[in-house]
């Protein structure tokens, strides 16, 4: 029974572990989503991972956004077929590791204005895991215990609690 238990705890966790170590980045920062913004500086140190979101913020009918090729990022063009963001707080999530690529469709926005964005997206198991826990090994130390902010300093985010010191702690890029 106890088993039994464990593991739908378990598996609760796994399911929600992504949506918890999720970062929500806000394109743009304070600036938002508009013209004569230098979104590559903006991104330069990010690390995008599978499940985190891109949040486009534009006043609503002045821009748009369009997920495009290379070719499309290159050119600033959309292809005809395609269906622009257009509520003004617009939410992507980023399902899928490898290159993204996002223009503002209005005008010459993206050609003149520089609105694009261009971002790599990692796979989440890239994103550094703790260091595991040696329970009587070695009796001198132990790794640190996860906090519920655990994981983010990875993500550019601060943690609210420094980690405890641990040989082990850390990771290499």
């Amino acid at each position: 029974m106890a088993s039994s238990q464990l593991f739908i705890i378990f598996a609760i966790l796994a399911i929600s572990a992504p949506s918890i170590l999720a970062t929500n980045y806000v394109v743009g920062d304070g600036k938002g989503w508009t013209i004569n913004f230098d979104y590559q500086a903006w991104a330069r140190g990010k690390m995008f991972y599978v499940g985190d979101n891109l949040v486009f913020n534009y006043p609503k009918g002045v821009h748009n956004v369009f997920k495009v090729n290379g070719t499309g990022f290159q050119q600033c063009s959309a292809p005809l077929d395609s269906v622009p963001l257009t509520s003004g707080h617009d939410v992507i999530s980023l399902a899928t590791p490898g290159r993204k690529w996002y223009i503002c469709g209005v005008a010459q926005h993206c050609a003149m204005g520089g609105q694009k964005l261009l971002i790599t997206v990692f796979p989440s198991s890239f994103a550094p895991s703790p260091s595991p826990t040696w329970e009587n090994s070695n009796p001198s130390w132990s790794a640190p215990s996860p906090s519920p902010t655990w994981g983010k300093e990875a993500k550019g985010k601060p943690s609210s609690l420094p980690p405890a010191p641990s040989p082990t702690w850390g990771y290499t890029n």
